[in-house]
C-alpha cells in the first residue's frame, strides 16, 4: 500500500451518555476539529488535506473515531494532529455556540429525509426511554440545553488511556506506531471511563409507530432484536442477513422488487452492540402497497424458521460474507476500521482467517434455529414514515 490510515478510538459513544447529555459526544467530535492551542480549525484540515490526505470522524452508539489517511510518508504528521486535536482542543466558547447551530442543522437535515429519519423511530420503538433509542446527534432541545462545561467535564471522564486506541493500517511498521503513541499517550488521564446502562427489555407484543407526513413514498423499517456481538449465533445471523436482503440476489430484493415490482429499495442490515443487536428491513414503495410488501416480509421471515436453507444458498451466502470481508481488507481505510473495532468491542483482534472459518462452518440448521429464536412477534417493531393517516391495523400484521 502507498498510503496508511490513522484511526484515534474512544470507547465512549451515544449509549453512555444520559438522557441529560444526550448529544454530547457528537458534540465533543465536532468540536476537536475546531481549533487547538497550536492550529486554527481551518490549520487542522490544513495540515491534512496540505499533504494529500483528508481526515474525518464518526461517533456511534458505543464508539468515537477520529480519523486520517495520507501517503505513508506522512505517518507521524498525522499521528501529530489527530493528537493535539485530542489532547489540546480548546473549546473556545465562540466556536461552541457556532457548532451548536452547525449541529442543529445537521439534525434537521436528517429529520427532512424520511430514509433516515424512519431509522430513529425504528430505534425509538425497539429501545423506548433508553439511549439506544435516542439520536446520536441529540435532539433540538437537548442540544441548546448542553452547555460548554458539560462536554468539557465529559471529555475529561470518559477520554481515558484505558479505552482509547491507536490503530495505523497500511505501509507502517509496528515499531513506528508505538513510538508516534509513546509521545501523545501519557497525557490521557488514567481511571475507569463511565459504563453504559444495560438494555431493558420490556416488549410482549408488537410495536408500531407511524409519523405522518406528505410524502411521495411511505419509509418502512422493520426491526428485530437479537443478539450482541459476542454471541456466537452472531455468524449464523450474518448468513441469515445476507440470504435475506443483503444484496441484488437476496429473497427480499427478488421477491418484493425483481419478481412484483413493489420497491426500488428494499434491504436488511445487523447491528451489533455489547448486550444486544438487532436487525432492520428498510424499503420505500407506495402507501398503497404497504400492507402486501409488509406480509411478504413476514413470509420471508416465517420460510426461514420453517425450513433451513438450501445447500446452494448457504454456499452463495457463505461465498459472500466471505469475499466482503476480503474485499474489504483490500482498503486501509477498512482495515483500520476492522481493527478499532475489534480492539474496543472485543478487547483484542480476530485473525481473518479465524472469522471466516466460523462463517464456514455455519450450518443450514443453525440458521433455522437463529430465525426461530429471534423471529418472534415479541421481538418485531415497525416504524413508518408516511401520508397513511392511521397505524390501526399493522399491529395485527405482525402477530
Amino acid at each position: 500500500m502507498a498510503s496508511v490510515s490513522v484511526g484515534l478510538w474512544v470507547g465512549t459513544g451515544s449509549r453512555y451518555e444520559p438522557a441529560a447529555l444526550n448529544g454530547a459526544c457528537h458534540f465533543i467530535e465536532h468540536m476537536l476539529f475546531k481549533g487547538t492551542r497550536r492550529r486554527t480549525a481551518q490549520e487542522i484540515s490544513q495540515a491534512v488535506e496540505g499533504l494529500g490526505g483528508y481526515l474525518n470522524a464518526f461517533t456511534s452508539e458505543e464508539m468515537t473515531c477520529f480519523h486520517a489517511r495520507a501517503h505513508a510518508d506522512h505517518f507521524a504528521e498525522l499521528v501529530e494532529v489527530l493528537s493535539d486535536m485530542l489532547l489540546h482542543s480548546e473549546f473556545a466558547p465562540r466556536e461552541f455556540a457556532k457548532e451548536r447551530e452547525v449541529i442543529k442543522e445537521e439534525v434537521a437535515m436528517y429529520a427532512d429525509q424520511p430514509q433516515q429519519y424512519v431509522h430513529e423511530l425504528l430505534n425509538a420503538t425497539v429501545w423506548p426511554d433508553q439511549p439506544l433509542g435516542r439520536p446520536i446527534t441529540g435532539n433540538l432541545k437537548q442540544l441548546d440545553r448542553l452547555a460548554r462545561r458539560d462536554l468539557l467535564r465529559w471529555l475529561r471522564e470518559n477520554y481515558r488511556a484505558s479505552n482509547t486506541v491507536l490503530v495505523a493500517a497500511g505501509n507502517v511498521r509496528h515499531r513506528a506506531v508505538v513510538r508516534a503513541a509513546a509521545r501523545w499517550a501519557k497525557p490521557l488521564p488514567a481511571g475507569s471511563p463511565r459504563a453504559f446502562v444495560p438494555v431493558q427489555i420490556r416488549q410482549q407484543a408488537p410495536q408500531v409507530k407511524l409519523c405522518r407526513r406528505k410524502v411521495e413514498q411511505t419509509q418502512l423499517a422493520l426491526g428485530l432484536r437479537t443478539c450482541s456481538r459476542h454471541d456466537a449465533r452472531r455468524y449464523a445471523l450474518r448468513l441469515l442477513n445476507a440470504l435475506l436482503g443483503e444484496n441484488m440476489s437476496s429473497r427480499l430484493f427478488q421477491v418484493v422488487r425483481e419478481e412484483r415490482g413493489l420497491a426500488y429499495s428494499i434491504y436488511s442490515a445487523l447491528s451489533f452492540w455489547d448486550d444486544c443487536g438487532d436487525l432492520v428491513i428498510a424499503a420505500g414503495l407506495d402507501a398503497g402497497n404497504l400492507e402486501q410488501v409488509t406480509r411478504l416480509i413476514l413470509r420471508e421471515l416465517r420460510r426461514f424458521t420453517a425450513a433451513p436453507p438450501t445447500a446452494a444458498e448457504l454456499r452463495r451466502a457463505q461465498d459472500f460474507a466471505i469475499g466482503q470481508l476480503e474485499l474489504g481488507l483490500e482498503s486501509t481505510d477498512n482495515v483500520m476500521n476492522f481493527v478499532g473495532e475489534q480492539l474496543l468491542g472485543y478487547g483484542h483482534v480476530s485473525a481473518p482467517g479465524e472469522i471466516k472459518r466460523r462463517l464456514a462452518a455455519v450450518r443450514g440448521a443453525e440458521i433455522q434455529a437463529v430465525a426461530r429464536d429471534f423471529f418472534r412477534p415479541e421481538r418485531l417493531n415497525l416504524a413508518l414514515v408516511s401520508p397513511r393517516r392511521s397505524e390501526r391495523g399493522l399491529a395485527r400484521l405482525l402477530v
